[in-house]
């Protein structure tokens, strides 16, 4: 799936129960790039106010994995195979907003690395990064 056409990424993303019921929505594409956001809700909160970390990796990692999709061939998906993500600062704010960009493709693994950023009172800042290994798999070894 080499398209980089937003409406084909965006019926996947509402297809992925857990992504949609989240909030994630898919704000650009290109080739080796994918951008995300979420509105920040009182469910996407630790008890101390700020966003959860598994909010952030989540958002962060499901981004990466569009990004590294958007490199590869027809009838090939891209599913996580590991990820590293360093938490920077806490994410108190209104709104999400994720970048991953492929970093080095493969025909078996994409590496990818995502920043995600949290915007309080329209004053974006950098809370998380991301580095993770996507594997290459085929639609019969998907199923």
């Amino acid at each position: 799936m080499t398209t980089t056409d937003l409406a084909a990424y965006r019926a996947i993303f509402r297809r992925a129960p857990f992504i949609a019921d989240v909030g994630f929505e898919l704000e650009g594409l290109s080739p080796g790039e994918c951008r995300t956001t979420l509105v920040v809700q009182p469910r996407h909160l630790q008890h101390t106010g700020q966003v959860h970390a598994g909010v952030m990796a989540t958002m962060a990692d499901h981004t990466a994995g569009a990004a590294a999709q958007t490199t590869l061939a027809q009838g090939q998906f891209a599913i996580t195979a590991e990820f590293k993500m360093s938490l920077l600062r806490a994410a108190r704010g209104e709104r999400l907003s994720c970048v991953a960009r492929v970093v080095k493709p493969g025909r078996q693994l994409v590496f990818v690395e995502s920043e995600v950023f949290c915007d309080e009172r329209n004053e974006p800042q950098l809370v998380a990064k991301l580095s993770a290994t996507m594997a290459v798999v085929s639609a019969a070894v998907s199923s």
